[in-house]
């Protein structure tokens, strides 16, 4: 009988709702549990998983419990046992009513365990005892600090919206984070309670070889994306004309959702770094900004591009936008492993300085903001290169002397003129190797002639899709 059953949820996996992730195998997660169990010794760690909706959305996982576990269900709990190197999962019941109408969802139970290569898969009300043992033992618990992230949010931006919450004398809510914890001090207030959002962030920070290829695929989504919206462009078009043709390559590709969003910028509204509105016509002489990426499988990309409404760059667009680029292919150029964020500006001020003095400006202008882009860098003592992407677009991060292998970053300096209230601004996805580093966004035009071949119907090399 329990083969059986066993053979049905495998199935379902396979053809119809899946009971378990198809983004990762169950080993990945489990090594992701491992290095956790390494950093807690003889401590757990307790990690709530995220509610359904209210209302008829689809359900996504929150972030840091998805990279411990891979389960989907709804209000699940996972408990990583550092001392008996063991994992418990805790799910609710099954609800045949709900089931009937949706679909199954993963339960508690042996298959469960065997899908998801947990050793223990409990029913959410065992919590409690358990709880209680940790208490009796007076085991040191490891617990979030901040709210898990879900759809297109970042670590940032949850603490920022939890605090305005708490803070607001009209609303005063806590956070579920802060709730959790309080219920789990109440449970076991002899146990001494540490924060496990450092420990979680370090291990996201670098990622494994089948994290990349996610990323490389979100990536690849993102950047046809850019290229389609290059190829429909033209004047007369809207902001949302151009979103919606990411929001429909993100679909086709089977994106769950998108990472942020869609900032598709014409004329001045670029000068809003995160303008996205998207209301606005293309007219012809406009310069348009494209940044938009999808959540694919719970993994995030970010990239950028700008082109000309209505095709062709002016004289003045080719001056601004070709120093620019010049000045952002020499930080390109620049970064290697096992460096400083810093080593990387200084060798790349040395290469823009030396743009700069063979660069045919016209316009002074340009030059006095080209020179402004350059003495940033100079001038930037420890700053990063830009920020981290993974599971989040704006990815936690851990302190890093020196770019890593396996580090995930965008670059995205921009070039402001604010008197004329003009940006350039493009971003790419990049990937530190034991050798240098890999653009997962590299096939998405950047040069003028290839933006314009684009849009006048020309066609580029689509890499083949990263995962299978």
């Amino acid at each position: 009988m329990k083969k059986s059953i066993f053979a049905f949820l495998v199935c379902q996996a396979a053809g119809g709702q899946p009971l378990f992730t198809t983004a990762l195998p169950p080993e990945e997660f489990a090594q992701h549990r491992t290095a956790l169990m390494e950093k807690i010794g003889d401590g757990a760690a307790i990690v709530e998983g995220a509610t359904e909706y209210p209302g008829y959305m689809k359900f996504r996982q929150g972030n840091q419990f998805f990279y411990l576990t891979g389960v989907e269900a709804p209000r699940a709990i996972v408990l990583i046992d550092g001392r008996a190197r063991t994992s418990t999962l805790y799910l609710q019941a099954r609800n045949p009513r709900k089931e009937s109408a949706e679909g199954p969802v993963l339960v508690p139970g042996e298959e469960a365990q065997k899908l998801t290569g947990i050793e223990h898969a409990a029913d959410r009300d065992q919590f409690a005892a358990d709880l209680a043992k940790l208490a009796r033992d007076q085991r040191t618990i490891y617990l979030p600090s901040r709210a898990d992230t879900q759809w297109a949010q970042t670590n940032a931006d949850m603490t920022a919206y939890d605090a305005a919450n708490a803070n607001d004398p009209w609303d005063g809510r806590l956070s579920r984070a802060a709730i959790f914890r309080e219920r789990v001090h109440v449970s076991a207030p002899r146990c001494e309670e540490r924060d496990l959002d450092p420990i979680l962030d370090a291990l996201r920070t670098i990622k494994t070889p089948r994290e990349i290829a996610l990323i490389r695929e979100a990536t690849r989504i993102a950047g046809i994306a850019m290229t389609e919206a290059m190829a429909a462009a033209k004047p007369g078009m809207h902001e949302y004309d151009i979103e919606a043709i990411g929001d429909y390559v993100f679909k086709r590709n089977n994106a769950q959702f998108f990472a942020y969003f869609g900032l598709v910028a014409a004329g001045q509204n670029s000068f809003y770094p995160h303008y996205h509105a998207a209301q606005s016509e293309l007219k012809s002489g406009d310069m348009v900004l494209f940044d938009y990426a999808p959540d694919y499988m719970y993994y995030s990309s970010d990239v950028t591009r700008e082109f000309p409404a209505n095709g062709k760059f002016s004289a003045d667009q080719r001056e601004l936008y070709g120093i620019y680029l010049k000045l952002y292919q020499a930080l390109m150029t620049s970064i290697r492993p096992n460096v400083t964020a810093r080593a990387v500006m200084q060798d790349a001020v040395k290469k823009m300085d030396a743009i700069m003095a063979s660069y045919p400006f016209t316009n002074p202008k340009y030059r006095a903001a080209a020179s402004r882009f350059v003495e940033n860098y100079r001038n930037s003592v420890g700053r990063s290169l830009g920020h981290n992407v993974g599971m989040e677009v704006h990815d936690v991060s851990a302190p890093l002397e020196t770019l890593k292998p396996g580090l995930v970053f965008t670059i995205e300096p921009a070039l402001t003129v604010p008197e004329d209230r003009i940006y350039i601004r493009l971003e790419d996805v990049l990937v530190i190797t034991e050798k240098g580093y890999e653009n997962l966004s590299s096939f998405a035009p950047v040069e003028i002639a290839d933006i314009e071949r684009v849009m006048a119907g020309g066609k580029i090399a689509i890499p083949a899709k990263a995962v299978r």
